[in-house]
Formats: C-alpha cells, structure tokens, sequence
C-alpha cells in the first residue's frame, strides 16, 4: 500500500527524485565548466523597463544520456532495477552540463536581452523590443527541444523575483517571499537550525547594516568547545536580524557612464567601505556594502597604514566595478591624498602602490563627521568579521642595497639575467628558481 501511494504522490504531485549517486560521481571525471556570478547577473539585469521571467521544465531531465552511459546510472528499487535515459538529480556534472547547453542555446544573446542561470530565464529589456526578444527565446527553445515549465513563467512586467532578489528598474530588493518565512521561523533550539538560519540570513547580508555586529551573540555559538545555552541577547539578536530583512533598502545597480565613488574608513578593529554613484540630483545611491574585521597583526600597524589598508580592501572587494573605470576614493585621512606620490615608500606601502598602479583614481578627503556612511561600517564589529586578506610583505627590509648579499646573489642574477650558478645541477636550479617566485625586480631595485 505505501508503495502504491508513493507512485501516486510521484505521478501526481511531480516530486524529484534524487538518487544517492556518490560512488558514481567519486568515479565520475569532474567538469568544472563555471556556472555565472549571481552578483554579476543581478547588476545586468536590475534597472530595466520591462521583464520576463521563466523557468525550465523538469530542469536537468531535459537533457538526454547518451545511450552507452545509461546503465551507469541503474538505481535499485522495490520493484527492481531502472536507469535514467535523461540525465537525473544527484550527478555531480549535471549543473555544468546544463548550464553549457543554455549558454550554447542563447550564445548569442547572452548579455544583450537574456540571462540564464542553469533553468532561470530572465528576458530583459525595452518594451518596444520585448515581444521581439521573447519570439526570439521561445524560436532558440524550439530548436533545442526544450520546454518552460508555464506555471512558474511571468512575461512583460515592470518586477520579479530572480535567484532570490526581486529585480526592477529601481534597483535590487530582497524577495519579499522568502524574507516572510524567514521571518515566521522559530528560534533555533541547536546549532544545526542556526548554523541553517545565519546561511539563509547571510545570503542578503549585502543589504543589511551592521549585519556582524547584530549576529554576534548568535555566531559565537558555532564556535568549537562553546555550549549551546543562548541567553536573552541572542534572542534578540535573533529578532533583529528578522527585522532588519524586512526593512532592508533597495541598492541601485550601477550606471557604467557615470564614476563610481569609494568610501572607506578605519578604526582600531575593522574597516569599511562603500560603493556608491550620484544621481542627477547629487544624490548618493549605495550600490554594495563592504566591512570586515582587522587581523591581528593589521591591529599594530599606524593609522595612516590602516586607513590605506582600508582602501585596499574596497579595492579588492569592488575590483569587478573598479578595474577599467575612474573612479573617486573619498577618506577622512588627508595624508593619503599624498601617499601615492610618497617618495622612496618602504614596507607594505610599497607593495600598496604597486598594486593601485592598475587603477585610475583620485583620493578626496572629507572630515570624519560627514564620512558616516563608511564609518558606522567600520565601527559595527564587536570581535567578529570576514576572514583577512593576506598583506604579508617578504623580506619588507630589502628594498634597496648598494650591493647584493650572497643569500641573494643568485635570485638577482637569475631574474635579472636568467643565470644559475656555473655547475649547478638540476636540483639546485630548481631550487633556485623556487627560491625567486616571492621577488622582483623594478628599475634596478629588488623587491
């Protein structure tokens, strides 16, 4: 009897099976074929008059096996053994293989009026140009036999929901849907539920402020050797957190003709960065927010140290914005209007502006009582943050010498001439040339 309600709940409700295929894949030779940036889809397609949404129907099984592999994937049941003549759930290369079908399907498209991510569809654009755009994706669809799956499908609207953000041509939100539930769940009573909760939660945290410093008193029990007893703090935190999903503001998606603006700030403990754009008004809109805790070796560095520090790391996190555009760096610090042009630098500020040489910027200064947007992010962390990027500097003593040390004689002549030692021997060269990886050489000088 329960067997026959199984296949009926199958048939009737169009349940996915998931069969448990690890030996297989632990077998399976790995496609690494990469699927898109959901960061980078989203700031394409937000800000567009008019949309279409649609999704695939029954996803990956679309997509047919060839018929020497089907066996591969025979599963065991009650009513004995089947295997998949379309490709199944629970293949460790079925994403990249369905992702590469897409891309070769709208391969000429991709970019201009259509994003696709694995069986997403997103048709965007002018309202004059829509109708043309969908005959054009439904036309590429047809030929590649592959169906939408119609009740999840939205065509010409001004707003939808698309890899759970809700996107329009105000900029990005959060999906109301999805935030509700979040919101009507219990406190987590152990650390699976809110290990669960803070990834759900985390998922939006580039739109919640001082989103380390709310979740504080919860993260610390995902720590080792930590009992799980929360008090009356982490259920409050719990409740902000809610909270802050349901007010949080909607980030406008950038405009490549206009200049981006970096703000960053430091303090003893954290740094904090954001990027925005101005308006025809003069208006600031925030596009992402950036925020980490220092390390503690980042701690003991100076105050002009620091704030470059600051810059560096909204560099590195805005780098796909950044790189090609000029743009604005705008600091409460006004020694590092200067520290570009600083003559003879030493230490990780050389290494600094030998990493900035790939952008196109200017440094302004402004007092720190009007540089609140970048400072509360920097002041939010209470001993949590985003892991460290690594600012180790080799050797930051040797930056000039009138002669070569004899340690380093041999780095020298190899990098500057591609010389080894006369009699050196392959193991040595190798050495050698292992032993040079970290350094460099600039206008004479060895780095």
């Amino acid at each position: 009897m329960q067997d026959l309600y199984l296949l009926w709940r199958i048939q009737n409700e169009k349940l996915r099976i998931c069969v448990d295929y690890r030996k297989l894949n632990k077998a399976t030779k790995k496609d690494h074929y990469p699927l898109p940036f959901s960061d980078q889809i989203l700031d394409e397609v937000a800000g567009q008059e008019c949309y279409s949404f649609a999704d695939g129907y029954s996803g990956y099984n679309q997509v047919r096996i060839a018929e020497k592999d089907q066996l591969k994937t025979t599963f065991t049941t009650p009513w004995g053994t089947f295997a998949y003549r379309v490709m199944p759930f629970g293949l460790c290369n079925a994403p990249a293989t369905f992702q590469r079908l897409m891309n070769r399907v709208f391969e000429p498209y991709i970019g201009n009026f259509i994003r696709v991510f694995l069986d997403d569809f997103c048709i965007y654009g002018s309202k004059m140009d829509h109708l043309h755009q969908m005959e054009t994706t439904f036309q590429r669809l047809d030929e590649a036999q592959a169906s939408l799956n119609p009740t999840n499908c939205v065509f010409r609207c001004s707003k939808g929901v698309l890899l759970g953000h809700v996107v329009s041509r105000d900029g990005i939100g959060t999906d109301p849907d999805k935030v509700s539930k979040i919101k009507e769940l219990p406190f987590p009573m152990n650390r699976s539920k809110l290990r669960s909760f803070l990834g759900h939660v985390g998922y939006y945290r580039r739109f919640i402020k001082n989103f380390s410093k709310i979740a504080q008193p919860l993260t610390q029990f995902l720590k080792k050797d930590v009992t799980y007893e929360p008090g009356n703090k982490a259920h409050e935190a719990f409740e902000q957190l809610k909270e802050a999903l349901v007010s949080s503001p909607i980030l406008k998606n950038p405009d490549w003709s206009k200049p981006f603006i970096v703000y960053t700030d430091a303090l003893d403990v954290a740094l904090g960065s954001t990027l925005s754009q101005k308006d025809e008004n003069g208006n600031d809109h925030p596009i992402y927010f950036g925020s980490r805790q220092m390390s503690s070796a980042e701690v003991n560095y100076t105050v002009t140290e620091k704030e470059a520090l600051a810059i560096i790391f909204a560099v590195k996190k805005f780098r796909k914005y950044l790189l090609g555009q000029k743009f604005i760096v705008v600091t409460d610090h006004q020694a590092l209007k200067y520290i570009v042009n600083k003559p003879n630098p030493s230490g990780r500020i050389a290494r600094w502006i030998i990493f900035l040489q790939e952008f196109e910027f200017d440094i302004i200064d402004r007092p720190g009582k009007k540089h609140v947007n970048a400072d509360a992010l920097s002041r939010s962390y209470d001993g949590l943050g985003s892991p460290c990027d690594d600012d180790d500097f080799l050797d930051v003593a040797l930056l000039s010498l009138d002669t070569i040390p004899s340690e380093y004689i041999d780095i020298w002549n190899y990098l500057n001439e591609f010389k080894f030692p006369d009699g050196a021997n392959a193991k040595t060269k190798r050495k050698i040339t292992q032993a040079s990886h970290p350094y460099s050489i600039l206008h004479g000088v060895l780095f």
